[in-house]
């Protein structure tokens, strides 16, 4: 029996679930875990230091309908959409000239500087931009010698503005280098053909490069939006009291409200709008290659 039950085992299955074996469980121990622990915990009660596990949806009520949530929810998903506006579109060009000027010999010195702000800290990069935005800081000080203004200006700093410009910094390289990698792929003879076909090179560029391009620019939407809705050290340090996001609400909850099972529900609202419009953007995606085809 035991001979029989051996023959019966397909190497190739066992090999393959040795080879996933590691990557599942780190799923399951590091995400799948403390998601389920934070969805139990946003269906329960808080009285101070005492948690009460009474299953009730009021949290959920709570974060769904007091204006203050819904506020700072809205501004959220704008203050995301805004980055991840900008830094495609600042990023697109930049990925095409590395990926379609650049000579192959000089991309990788190109791709080295991109990657240059990662050499620094994030909490770093956040602080030089409070200290070039601030009230004495590197614009107010040029804009006083030069003698655009007579005082410093104070609307730079300390509003969603500030936070949209510090994020874009922050996240443009992450756009730039999917979108880069699918520009690299691209078949240049299928340009090739088209110019000789007498397309222009809008022509070109609409029916065969964005197209082509699309499923990098997807990577870049997705990868910037999603980090930056639940980014709450940049609004904490440059967004002051109307630049603050939904992840700063959830720390309040959770480390000054003794509110931890409110800060869940707000936490796993943010995910499930974040899921919902991502889940958008794929949809669109599809449908405009679909178009193209």
């Amino acid at each position: 029996m035991a001979s029989s039950f051996r023959r019966s085992i397909n190497p190739e299955a066992v090999s393959g679930l040795a080879l996933i074996s590691p990557t599942f469980l780190y799923a399951l121990v590091l995400l799948a875990a403390p998601i389920a622990a934070v969805i139990l915990l946003s269906f329960w009660t808080q009285d101070y230091l005492e948690l009460h596990r009474t299953f009730t949806l009021a949290n959920y009520v709570k974060a769904w309908t007091e204006p203050v949530y819904q506020a700072l929810m809205i501004r959220s998903v704008k203050i995301s959409l805004l980055v991840t506006a900008f830094t495609v579109l600042i990023g697109f060009p930049i990925a095409y000239y590395i990926a379609f000027i650049v000579p192959p010999r000089r991309k990788p010195i190109w791709l080295f500087l991109i990657t240059i702000p990662f050499w620094t800290s994030y909490l770093v990069r956040i602080f030089l931009w409070k200290v070039i935005l601030g009230y004495n800081g590197v614009i107010n000080g040029s804009l006083i010698g030069i003698g655009l203004i007579e005082e410093p200006l104070k609307f730079i700093l300390y509003n969603q503005g500030a936070v949209v410009l510090t994020l874009c910094h922050a996240w443009l390289p992450f756009a730039i280098l999917p979108i880069y990698v699918a520009l690299d792929k691209i078949d240049r003879s299928l340009l090739e053909a088209a110019e000789d076909l007498g397309d222009s090179p809008f022509r070109r560029f609409i029916r065969i490069t964005l197209p082509l391009a699309m499923p990098g620019i997807m990577a870049a939407t997705i990868i910037v939006f999603i980090p930056t809705i639940g980014d709450y050290v940049t609004p904490r340090l440059v967004g002051g009291p109307n630049g603050l996001m939904i992840a700063n609400m959830i720390e309040v909850q959770f480390k000054k409200a003794n509110n931890a099972p409110l800060g869940a529900a707000l936490a796993l609202s943010a995910m499930f709008i974040v899921t919902v419009i991502s889940l958008i953007f794929l949809w669109a995606n599809r449908k405009y290659l679909r178009a193209n085809q």
